[in-house]
């Protein structure tokens, strides 16, 4: 129960008239948060909608590498948890306050009687959840981890396409064999009486200027493609870098998981203890 002159200063119940916001204020709740403090966490069970009244709340998940991705901060007026409230699964993400905030509670109950009062309260929701969506949308879309090959075969241009296909089809097999039929033949040609005229008679200094253009051109091609591979190794490096950090995140991210495990286990053993100490003194007997 909350005094209704606190709904009145939230966006969300402004369009009630003060009957309704007396009505509601005898069933929702208040709940005050230090900076600092989480108010559930990924895979808690949740059946309660947040309104922050004052302060600010981060919205956050971890990727399976461990690493923090905020979804919003949830500031004055804005309504959060909705998800869980409504499916009745585990939460999807952690909140945590980033100031000290004062928040609006409102279960399943609560919210049913407040549809019934403004359904069109029910459009705020959606919109709340779509823009939750959609920033989760962009977060996918800029996120998701870089295929090098991709990177790298957006920005080629033709000349880098034929460069690579030279420098690949100059150093195969069939371009030796090509090769070397080619000059077996041009000083065949050339040096016996087959029929045909001899157009380069040795030493073959056309086939000579020929071969040498042909080497000037190759190790142009194959110094561009090997240009291409190098900066295919650069982003490769920066993409190990990022899978790196992902991986000593995800380590600390385990490590914190642990030791929120291990105090929660201390707690409950410190009160599985009292309890029996408890039970131990009342059957001592007097």
């Amino acid at each position: 129960m909350i005094d209704h002159q606190i709904l009145a200063e939230i966006e969300f119940f402004e369009l009630h008239d003060e009957d309704d916001r007396k009505a509601l204020a005898q069933v929702v709740d208040r709940l005050e948060l230090k900076q600092g403090s989480r108010l559930f966490e990924t895979g808690d069970r949740g059946d309660e909608l947040y309104i922050v009244r004052t302060g600010k709340v981060e919205i956050f998940i971890r990727n399976v590498a461990g690493e923090k991705i905020v979804l919003t901060v949830a500031e004055k007026g804005d309504l959060f948890g909705e998800l869980s409230m409504l499916d009745s699964l585990p939460r999807t993400a952690t909140a945590v306050a980033i100031e000290d905030t004062e928040l609006i509670v409102l279960n399943r109950d609560n919210l049913l009687f407040f549809f019934q009062k403004k359904p069109d309260a029910a459009l705020d929701m959606i919109a709340a959840m779509g823009a939750m969506i959609r920033r989760a949308d962009d977060i996918l879309r800029t996120r998701v981890s870089r295929n090098v090959n991709e990177e790298v075969e957006e920005k080629l241009t033709v000349v880098q396409r034929a460069a690579d296909w030279l420098a690949w089809f100059s150093g195969s097999m069939p371009f030796l064999a090509l090769s070397v039929l080619w000059f077996v033949v041009w000083i065949v040609v050339n040096t016996y009486d087959v029929g045909i005229r001899q157009f380069d008679p040795y030493p073959f200094g056309l086939l000579t200027m020929i071969v040498s253009l042909e080497a000037i051109f190759l190790s142009i091609f194959v110094l561009i493609s090997q240009n291409r591979q190098s900066e295919k190794d650069r982003i490769r490096a920066n993409i190990e870098y990022e899978v790196n950090v992902k991986a000593e995140m995800e380590v600390a991210y385990l490590h914190e998981k642990t030791d929120r495990l291990h105090e929660k286990m201390v707690e409950e053993f410190s009160k599985i203890r009292k309890t029996m100490e408890h039970q131990a003194r009342l059957g001592a007997p007097r």
